[in-house]
């Protein structure tokens, strides 16, 4: 079933966010959805989500109602379109420039996308969600890999290898893209049909 909820585009998008004074950046935000979509909190809905990209009591004041609609609308397109990628098991990390100048913004990013954007989302805010043993481990080694972008970015102020590096952080990349795939296919696609996940 198609959605009716059209993705504004990623420029339109950010420039939506920083209207609203979002402080989360649109590639943690997408990570964000994609783990919620992955979630098995089935209580978990997409406002909830939506809230969480603002610190607690600064959600944006929608005035109208007609504000509102065009507000979860445009969030729903992103929701929307990256639950298709879900679907497809096509999820990749975003793209983030990596060459020497930029490797620790590049770490940064990539821990903030992982941590912040996919894992929170999976876990949706209720820690105590009961898992099946394999899907806790991989949930955990995702964390693990965050874990690494982490480690490299203090590597990077060491003027380590930045060859070694970058060889590194593909590996790492290709590892949470598997681990995304994994949980996907294993967790995911056999319910698929079952999630229907509202504004309201």
């Amino acid at each position: 079933m198609k959605s009716e909820n059209k993705y504004i585009g990623d420029e339109a998008f950010e420039k939506m966010l920083a209207h609203y004074k979002c402080v989360t950046p649109l590639d943690v935000v997408k990570m964000r959805f994609l783990g919620a979509i992955c979630s098995p909190n089935m209580e978990l809905r997409p406002t909830d989500v939506i809230s969480s990209f603002w610190p607690q009591g600064q959600e944006p004041r929608l005035q109208t109602k007609d504000e509102a609609d065009l507000f979860f609308k445009f969030f729903m397109g992103l929701w929307d379109e990256l639950f298709e990628q879900v679907r497809e098991n096509k999820v990749k990390l975003p793209f983030v420039k990596r060459d020497e100048a930029n490797l620790k913004d590049f770490c940064i990013c990539r821990y903030n996308e992982v941590e912040w954007g996919f894992v929170e989302g999976f876990w949706g805010g209720k820690q105590d969600l009961k898992l099946a043993n394999y899907l806790a481990e991989v949930i955990d080694s995702l964390s693990d890999l965050a874990g690494v972008y982490n480690t490299l970015q203090n590597q990077v102020d060491k003027n380590f290898n930045s060859a070694e590096l970058i060889k590194t952080l593909e590996h790492t990349d290709k590892m949470v893209e598997k681990s995304i795939s994994f949980i996907i296919e294993n967790s995911v696609l056999p319910r698929i049909e079952n999630i229907h996940r509202v504004v309201n």
